[in-house]
């Protein structure tokens, strides 16, 4: 059986930013950071994950390749893992363009 493939740690990152409940009152901290941490920093977190599954998925395909892997399944999920970590900050990056898009374009 072919274990589940979870998001990652990205998916960590980036759902706890979803989490705020809101600015004033976020983990007691009244700053609106998110337990101290900015939206910069929770952002490159997010993204140094992203490196590193997509690190993990090219060393396991390149063990594969080099027949060092001794199962394949590890290596495929690695590299689907990669991939769907990708399309997911794919659409993060997509939802904030349009999001900054609509905030420019609004008339005062």
């Amino acid at each position: 059986m072919i274990p589940p493939i979870s998001i990652g740690s990205l998916g960590a990152s980036v759902g706890s930013i979803g989490n705020l409940s809101s600015p004033a009152t976020v983990n007691g901290a009244s700053n609106g950071a998110a337990g101290g941490q900015s939206f910069g920093d929770a952002l490159t977190n997010a993204i140094g994950a992203l490196e590193t599954t997509q690190a993990n998925a090219t060393q396991a395909s390149q063990q594969l390749a080099t027949g060092q892997a001794t199962d394949p399944t590890k290596a495929i999920t690695a590299v689907e893992n990669a991939s769907l970590s990708m399309d997911f900050a794919s659409q993060i990056r997509n939802q904030l363009d349009t999001a900054a898009t609509t905030l420019f374009q609004t008339q005062v």
